[in-house]
């Protein structure tokens, strides 16, 4: 069963954010996976939301999704990450 990423993004550097996303797709190859969507908030139609971009990626199980999230390779791009963007990550099985 499909698991989904959504990483909620509210950006401080945008040239550290690029190399996080650089660091990201490479660590996501080894891994069966697509990215749905990447983009810019343009509107909140009910509730509060303060990260203005999102990711949503898809992965072919939860078990895929932690694997490569445990993964040395994308471990050690947390700092970047941390330094780059205030980031929420969720992850999601679809029914």
């Amino acid at each position: 069963m499909s698991a989904y990423l959504i990483g909620q993004i509210s950006m401080k550097d945008q040239d550290l954010w690029r190399q996080y996303v650089a660091g990201v797709t490479k660590s996501l190859l080894p891994f069966e996976t697509k990215i749905i969507f990447r983009g810019k908030k343009s509107a909140v139609l009910a509730g509060t939301q303060e990260h203005d971009q999102v990711v949503v990626i898809e992965f072919a199980d939860q078990n895929s999704l932690n694997n490569w999230f445990n993964s040395e390779r994308y471990q050690s791009l947390i700092p970047l990450r941390d330094q780059a963007a205030d980031v929420i990550i969720t992850t999601y099985e679809a029914h």
